[in-house]
C-alpha cells in the first residue's frame, strides 16, 4: 500500500528541519526566525506521521496534534511579542533589539 519507502519521508523531514535550523541561525528578522521554527516543527510532525504509519500505531498522530497545539500557541505568543517589540523599538531585527542592557 505504501508507494514510497520510509527513507524518502525521513530524508525530506531532515531537509526541511535543516532549512529551518539554518533560518534560525542565519536570519536576523524575528518573523523569519519564527517561520523557521514552524518549519522545524512541521518536519518533526512529518517524522511522527512517518513512523506512526510505518509501525501501524496511532501514537505518532496523537503527538502531532500536541505539536500543532504548541505551534499555534507559539505563533500567537511569538507574534504578540514581536508586535510589542516593534511598537517599542520600531524594528523586528533581533540584532538591533537590546532590551536587557537597560
Amino acid at each position: 500500500m505504501n508507494a514510497l519507502p520510509i527513507e524518502l519521508y525521513l530524508g525530506l523531514s531532515a531537509i526541511i528541519f535543516c532549512i529551518g535550523a539554518l533560518g534560525v541561525i542565519f536570519r536576523r528578522n524575528a518573523i523569519i526566525i519564527f517561520m523557521s521554527i514552524e518549519l522545524m516543527l512541521n518536519s518533526v510532525n512529518l517524522t511522527f506521521i512517518t513512523f506512526s504509519r510505518y509501525l501501524g500505531e496511532q501514537t505518532g498522530q496523537i503527538f502531532v496534534l500536541f505539536v500543532m497545539a504548541v505551534a499555534a500557541a507559539e505563533s500567537a505568543i511569538g507574534l504578540a511579542i514581536i508586535l510589542a517589540l516593534f511598537r517599542r523599538k520600531q524594528t523586528v531585527y533581533v540584532d538591533e533589539v537590546n532590551l536587557l542592557k537597560n
